[in-house]
């Protein structure tokens, strides 16, 4: 908890830190060139806390990166949808899986002599 950034993937902003797993969706398109273990770098930084130092980013952090690598494609849990007429006595049931993405971080790397430092 020491060092932690928040980070935009897949439309959500998410709180990373290093060494942990996070699912990443609307990498649906670029899921079926990457392949696990292979290694992506996500430059829209918003905000990274080292120590007591934080480093806001208007929109983004200039200078700024999270690298980490892909572990392998998921399925999230399926949605199940209803749609219930009920003078008409008709129902219709469907659903789909959103495609997940799981990645794990390496590293959070900003460039600044202010939060570099222990």
């Amino acid at each position: 908890m020491n060092k932690y950034a928040i980070i935009d993937i897949g439309g959500k902003q998410l709180r990373v830190e290093e060494g942990r797993f996070y699912d990443a969706r609307h990498l649906g398109p670029i899921r079926k060139t990457l392949k696990p273990n292979e290694k992506i770098s996500i430059n829209r930084v918003l905000l990274i806390r080292h120590g007591s130092s934080i480093k806001l980013g208007c929109p983004w952090l200039n200078d700024s990166a999270v690298k980490g690598r892909i572990l392998h494609g998921s399925f999230n849990k399926k949605l199940v949808i209803q749609r219930i007429q009920p003078k008409r006595k008709t129902r219709k049931n469907f659903g789909y899986r959103e495609t997940m993405t799981r990645v794990v971080i390496d590293s959070i790397d900003f460039v600044d002599k202010n939060l570099n430092k222990d």
